[in-house]
């Protein structure tokens, strides 16, 4: 029986497009902010892991930190977030509402700035392995099958899978501080087999 697709609005991606105009004027002191954010955020979700509650970063932010993900190869570490607003645009990758949660069956859509948090994707290859956690801190191996320029509006997932699937997404292309609505998507599957070399380890 073949899965259904539907549409993930990419609300999220369209706010981060639009961004890059204020990111060419503030120049380098967003690259500045996020790595910051980013270490605050690290406390934030070693505090959730551990005490099965989501934590809030600083006083008064309407984010929190969901998950984590990381390529090893390419040095990469980023803390992923539970909410498509600017602030958490700004802060880190963000889970785009209306799709999987992270480690649970289907497709976890997670969007992230194309000249910060997701700039790695340029570089990212067909095979390599990303380790990513959800609330509970427990690493999973997910491995890239396929990277492609989307229209945001065409972007579909399938509904009713048993697989567990990643599908990054940020503004193509890149290097730009013009909006638009192309975006870059790089799909990965959970690979069971890699899971006797990275653990699976708990965060926390």
């Amino acid at each position: 029986m073949k899965n259904s697709t539907r549409k993930i609005t990419l609300a999220v991606s369209i706010a981060l497009c639009t961004s890059g105009l204020a990111v060419a004027a503030s120049g380098a002191a967003v690259p500045i902010k996020a790595k910051v954010a980013q270490v605050l955020l690290e406390n934030a979700y070693a505090e959730t892991v551990k005490s099965g509650e989501l934590q809030s970063p600083w006083m008064g932010a309407d984010i929190a930190p969901i998950g984590k993900i990381t390529m090893p190869r390419l040095g990469v570490s980023e803390i992923i977030l539970n909410a498509g607003s600017v602030e958490a645009m700004r802060a880190g990758p963000t889970l785009v509402p209306g799709s999987a949660d992270i480690g649970a069956p289907g497709t976890s859509v997670i969007a992230a700035h194309r000249d910060t948090h997701f700039a790695f994707l340029k570089d990212v290859q067909v095979g390599d392995i990303f380790q990513v956690a959800g609330r509970d801190g427990v690493m999973m191996p997910y491995r890239v099958t396929s990277m492609k320029v989307v229209h945001a509006d065409r972007f579909t997932v399938e509904t009713g899978m048993t697989q567990n699937e990643l599908a990054l997404s940020t503004c193509y292309p890149f290097g730009s501080v013009r909006g638009g609505k192309q975006r870059y998507v790089v799909r990965a599957v959970l690979d069971a087999s890699q899971m006797a070399d990275i653990g699976p380890a708990v965060i926390g």
